[in-house]
């Protein structure tokens, strides 16, 4: 981060501001707004969001007082906040619904079958500031691609990128939801857009659709109940209670964005890096399971499953095990890991070997 002279002016910020939105398009982001930073009934909600508990293990969320819902107490001197988005759906993906009813498929979130989004768009973000800098001298700023406590869905409904929806997650009328977000937070002050109206209406949808009821209310999310939270953030075992509700979910969850109206106008990436890697989009669960910690490691060098460790790996792929279709394939598969070192994994295979058991005894002629 650079600092300005105070007495430093820029001259005509509206058509600066027009220059920074060229160039957010040109480095490949769909829009950029500047928010208000006044997040004061944020603030309200997030405080309770996280004294019901809410938030499980993440217990990050907790820290840094308030700065995350204070811009100018993270980084000090910022008046502005610019905010993007950008599309990661991957067009030549293996169709989504079709492989969550396929049990013998791995399912992997959409946003994870490609490369890590947080370096890319926060590369991105350093080459919008370094042309801000070319263009108005040394400036305060900082730049985030969910790398730091940013109340981040909030500031980009104030710059206009759309509405937090009931799922919590962030929709635009023209582009549905499948999109990464990022910041920069600012010295400068710059003209702020109008903050997006919601568009959810009546509609629930998103609501019924997800599997383990973790939308517990309209714009109230129990991450504890979350399978992105259980496949991804959870560290330890995912609870019993929960684990048929997860499927062939093996890494995040979309059902609540799948059944969300608003993405049958969402974009397709134009980002090369989001194509999907490694056939994940459609890879069998036997296969999955059989990776070595090298295979695991190879095949996700670069990706945002890499944050998960072989380890949990193993463990979610488990689960997706027990809730297969009945097969000895499927039983051979789980028998060759029950012996494993890790107390984790052998614990969620001798549950998925007992859901097998039982379904074979439930349905004896589904064997082969």
């Amino acid at each position: 981060m650079t600092h300005n002279d105070a007495d430093a002016s820029v001259p005509d910020t509206a058509s600066l501001l027009a220059d920074i939105r060229r160039w957010a398009v040109d480095l490949g982001f769909a829009r950029l707004g500047v928010a208000n930073i006044e997040l004061a009934a944020d603030e309200a909600h997030f405080r309770d969001w996280l004294a019901a508990g809410f938030n499980g293990d993440m217990e990050y969320l907790a820290r840094h007082g308030s700065k995350r819902t204070r811009p100018a107490e993270l980084v000090p001197g910022t008046v502005s906040c610019l905010s993007v988005r950008m599309d990661y759906w991957p067009a030549k993906a293996a169709d989504a619904a079709a492989t969550l009813a396929d049990g013998s498929l791995g399912y992997v979130s959409r946003y994870a079958l490609g490369r890590d989004y947080h370096k890319l768009v926060r590369s991105r973000l350093q080459r919008l500031c370094d042309r801000i800098v070319a263009a108005v001298g040394p400036r305060g700023y900082r730049a985030f691609a969910d790398s730091a406590p940013v109340l981040e869905k909030a500031l980009a409904r104030n710059a206009g990128l759309g509405w937090i929806g009931k799922h919590t997650n962030l929709i635009d009328r023209d582009s549905g939801s499948y999109f990464f977000l990022g910041e920069i937070y600012l010295d400068l002050e710059l003209p702020v857009d109008t903050a997006s109206s919601a568009h959810c209406g009546t509609c629930s949808a998103c609501m019924p659709a997800c599997p383990t009821g973790a939308i517990v209310a309209p714009y109230r999310l129990d991450a504890r109940r979350c399978i992105s939270y259980l496949t991804i953030e959870l560290k330890g075992p995912i609870p019993v209670e929960l684990r048929p509700a997860i499927g062939n979910r093996i890494y995040g969850c979309d059902d609540c964005q799948l059944v969300c109206p608003w993405n049958k106008f969402a974009k397709a990436t134009r980002e090369r890096d989001f194509s999907v890697r490694h056939g994940l989009d459609h890879a069998r669960l036997i296969d999955l399971f059989a990776w070595s910690e090298a295979d695991f490691e190879r095949q996700t060098r670069g990706s945002a499953i890499r944050r998960l460790g072989y380890e949990r790996w193993l463990r979610n792929v488990a689960v997706a095990l027990g809730n297969a279709p009945h097969s000895s394939a499927v039983i051979a598969a789980l028998q060759a890991r029950a012996g494993h070192a890790s107390p984790l994994v052998r614990e969620h295979v001798r549950w998925a070997l007992g859901e097998q058991a039982t379904r074979s005894s439930a349905s004896p002629a589904l064997t082969g």
